[in-house]
């Protein structure tokens, strides 16, 4: 039987995939504007794409502006997420300083949810898991390839092995180069979720080709998509209007 995982009465792996909407100022003032506006949208989550903000490299200030996130989402599951350069991200930090900023992050009682990225050291990966349970916060874990789509077999594999780690949420998200690489991330997340998944599972091809992973994912198995509301923070984001509109109509035709 797969486990579900429910956040402030959202539930994620069952039904129509959820739409998580990252947050991408760079000032306070920039985010509390934009925690206003996707206020108005409808959408079930909220990720705080931390790597765009301006003072990240003081934890007393990322913790402030969390407050203000908070205060304004009072009921939306937030996810905290530092992306690093290496996968995407805006800003490159210490791996030491990665840690610690999510540990202190995953302790303010402030977020639902934290993304750790799969390709650091197993043992700070599974610490750091530990201290997100320990604060009842659930696990992403996460790996990004925006230099192409790794074979069948490694997508699953490393899907696998977050889910090992003990992460609530697997995710990969990989860079399209054709559309047979779109159906080897689609056929990948299928077997992985009917083969070897015990939880929800989050998968996407990113870019204009791989806009259909991100709108099919109740028919694949992937559990949460990506939304843009003003400015999206990764390639092929669709608006969440859009997306609400086809991620209904694909769930009513199933």
């Amino acid at each position: 039987m797969k486990k579900t995982i429910t956040v402030r009465g959202i539930t994620l792996g069952e039904g129509v995939p959820k739409i998580c909407v990252p947050m991408v100022g760079t000032s306070i003032h920039q985010l509390i504007e934009e925690a206003n506006y996707l206020k108005t949208l409808d959408l079930d989550v909220v990720e705080w794409r931390v790597d765009f903000f301006e003072h990240v490299e003081q934890i007393e200030k990322v913790e402030a502006a969390l407050k203000e996130i908070r205060a304004i989402l009072p009921e939306t599951p937030l996810v905290f997420t530092f992306r690093s350069a290496k996968e995407g991200g805006e800003k490159e930090i210490s791996t030491a300083f990665y840690f610690e900023l999510n540990k202190a992050i995953t302790e303010t009682g402030l977020i639902d949810i934290v993304d750790i990225e799969l390709f650091n050291e197993e043992n700070d990966v599974k610490a750091l898991i530990e201290a997100a349970h320990a604060q009842n916060v659930y696990v992403i874990i996460s790996n990004h390839d925006f230099h192409g789509t790794p074979l069948k077999d490694e997508i699953i594999s490393r899907l696998c092995k977050a889910q090992e780690l003990g992460g609530d949420l697997p995710k990969i998200a990989v860079m399209p180069a054709s559309t047979a690489d779109v159906l080897t991330l689609l056929d990948a997340t299928t077997t992985m979720n009917e083969q070897y998944a015990d939880r929800p599972i989050i998968t996407m091809s990113m870019a204009g080709k791989g806009v259909i992973s991100r709108l099919a994912g109740e028919l694949f198995g992937s559990a949460l998509t990506f939304g843009a509301a003003k400015k999206a923070s990764a390639p092929g984001q669709v608006a969440v209007k859009e997306l609400r509109s086809v991620l209904n109509l694909l769930h009513t035709s199933l």
